[in-house]
């Protein structure tokens, strides 16, 4: 079974269990932070998914860092998935996790690429816009593209919106080469 199957049926169960026990909004808080250290720091990522550290020395780091900082259920799946040797998967469960909880809640995940990082009033304008777009709460993540020349690429579920330099450039260099190519027959 993939390593992507198994954190999915985790992070279900988990969420369902946090709902029916109401917990819910605590366990992603809990599972948000976990997917931010395990972007932050790549040594505890790489640290989850070593073989040759012991599982029980895994689950010992995840109690030192972890306990009582997050609910008592946060602590237990982790506990319960070191037990079962399958501790690389937590940083895929938390990120699924978080995509159920959004899909559960009615809040669709955006992306914004830009060259440079969003300022408090810019990163309020695209919420706002992308809000009136779709209807529904976002939750944005940003990225930034220092190859980028200019502009925004935005990502909502299918939906793209590109405004970027690049796409512009390219809209205008297939323009100007079909153009020639007309005018040649």
């Amino acid at each position: 079974m993939s390593e992507f199957r198994i954190a999915t049926r985790y992070a279900k169960s988990l969420l369902e269990l946090a709902e029916e026990k109401g917990v819910l909004d605590k366990v992603n808080e809990d599972m948000i932070a976990f997917d931010h250290l395990c972007k932050a720091n790549r040594d505890f990522a790489l640290m989850l998914k070593n073989p040759i550290i012991q599982h029980h020395r895994k689950l010992a780091i995840l109690k030192k860092i972890f306990a009582g900082k997050v609910h008592d259920l946060t602590l237990s799946i982790f506990d319960i998935i070191t037990r079962k040797n399958r501790e690389f998967i937590l940083p895929m469960l938390a990120s699924e996790f978080t995509h159920q909880y959004n899909v559960r809640k009615g809040i669709s995940e955006a992306t914004v690429t830009t060259n440079f990082a969003l300022t408090p009033d810019l990163r309020k304008e695209f919420m706002r816009l992308l809000k009136e777009i779709t209807k529904k709460e976002i939750e944005l993540t940003e990225k930034v593209d220092k190859e980028m020349l200019g502009g925004y690429i935005i990502k909502v579920g299918d939906l793209q919106l590109d405004d970027s330099v690049d796409s512009r450039l390219k809209d205008l260099k297939t323009k100007l080469i079909s153009s020639s190519y007309i005018k040649k027959f």
